[in-house]
């Protein structure tokens, strides 16, 4: 009698590459998959009804924990969904203040991207590489909002405040000699656009030692070339954005496309797939950490020309300055009713979209004028990539599942929201 050689399976949720909380059942024939079905919903927040219940300048916050990589990416979608509803004008300076840390960001999540799709894959040493600079990038994030990762920096009208003159410096202790200390603080003698010009130049180099490890390496290649194969059409008609619809060849990106913000006056160029395969995506990935590095050395030169403010001076939508705010009655009154009981946005409805590391991240916003949003809805565009995880993976083995979520590059907070 013939063995049955079908079997039904769960591949997470606590499995170490379903990245979070994905239970993904499979249907297997031996070990060919035939049938994959996402089950989502495990880490879900609410955050779209929690942001009725709260002002529009409360839910900036909530924004951050949508994916918890790109943070400062989710907050400028919200901010700019709001500054339409308001038709208010950002700061020139802002505009560049935010164009720099959405590349920081990008940068940021293609280094995690990256190496857990290599860790997942089994190259260990990759993660290590990746985490080292992240930890540059994470601590610009501190030197401007405190936080590491839920930054909360962008606000309607601009950001909270302008980039600092000096970085944090790392002081003796039983852990750190004195020896070890010089060394660490030798590139933050200056201000953050000093350290992060630093970043910039020691970059390139790092990128090289990542395809050094990576891109020729013979078990790498096999198992990501033609492997999660999606056409152009295909790719289309799934929803895809970001990585996973220009790794099958289509030049799609918001930055060129539809710019905001100074994109339009930026010199960059759109990495694009050929082949649609997990390489391919891998490669556009690497090549977009270039790209941004260059957009970053651009805003870094222009924001040193040119200060200026940092955030809209309309009272009634972003605070005076504490200075004002202790010495004058008016701005004392508008301070007070912006953080009781926040701004009062115009009626109307409006969808804000921006070129999130991971795909277009919109937000569609309604107003019924009141002082917190009607109706909030997030178009992530993990989910998207996500619901094509049946039609990607049948008839591969279970080994390449785990590359093809990799390659994905999903968050759960984002999937879920």
């Amino acid at each position: 009698m013939a063995e049955i050689r079908n079997y039904t399976i769960n591949f997470g949720p606590q499995h170490p590459s379903a990245h979070g909380v994905l239970r993904l059942v499979l249907e297997l024939d031996g070990e060919v998959v035939e049938r994959a079905d996402p089950h989502i919903g495990l880490l879900h927040r609410g955050t779209e009804k929690l942001a009725e219940t709260r002002t529009w300048v409360q839910s900036v916050p909530y924004m951050d924990r949508l994916d918890y990589v790109s943070m400062m990416c989710n907050e400028h979608a919200y901010c700019m969904s709001i500054e339409r509803l308001l038709g208010l004008e950002v700061p020139l300076r802002a505009q560049y203040i935010r164009v720099m840390f959405d590349e920081v960001t990008r940068i940021l999540n293609h280094l995690l991207a990256v190496g857990t799709h290599a860790l997942d894959i089994g190259a260990m040493t990759m993660v290590l590489y990746t985490f080292r600079e992240r930890e540059d990038l994470m601590d610009a994030y501190e030197a401007v909002s405190g936080a590491r990762m839920h930054a909360a920096y962008y606000r309607p009208g601009g950001v909270y405040r302008d980039l600092p003159d000096r970085m944090p410096q790392y002081e003796v202790s039983k852990w750190k000699t004195a020896k070890t200390v010089a060394e660490l603080n030798e590139n933050r003698q200056g201000s953050l656009l000093d350290f992060l010009e630093d970043f910039t130049r020691r970059f390139p180099k790092y990128v090289d030692e990542y395809e050094t490890l990576l891109t020729d390496n013979r078990i790498w290649k096999q198992r990501t070339v033609g492997i999660g194969v999606v056409s152009p059409e295909q790719a289309q008609a799934l929803g895809f954005s970001g990585v996973m619809l220009r790794g099958s060849g289509v030049e799609w990106d918001l930055r060129k496309k539809q710019p905001y913000e100074v994109y339009g006056q930026l010199d960059f160029d759109i990495p694009v797939g050929t082949a649609g395969d997990c390489y391919d995506r891998y490669l556009c990935r690497i090549e977009e950490m270039r790209q941004s590095n260059r957009i970053i050395k651009q805003c870094i030169d222009w924001l040193r020309r040119n200060p200026g403010p940092v955030i809209s001076d309309n009272h009634k939508v972003a605070p005076p300055s504490r200075e004002k705010m202790k010495s004058n009655m008016e701005e004392l009154i508008h301070h007070f009713k912006l953080f009781t009981e926040g701004m009062h946005v115009p009626p109307g409805e409006v969808y804000a979209a921006v070129e999130h590391p991971k795909g277009e991240f919109g937000v569609y916003a309604v107003s019924d004028g009141a002082n917190k949003p009607y109706r909030l809805k997030l178009r992530s565009p993990g989910f998207a990539h996500l619901s094509a995880m049946d039609e990607m993976s049948r008839g591969h083995m279970i080994a390449d599942v785990v590359a093809i979520i990799g390659t994905m590059d999903i968050v759960f907070g984002d999937v879920d929201r």
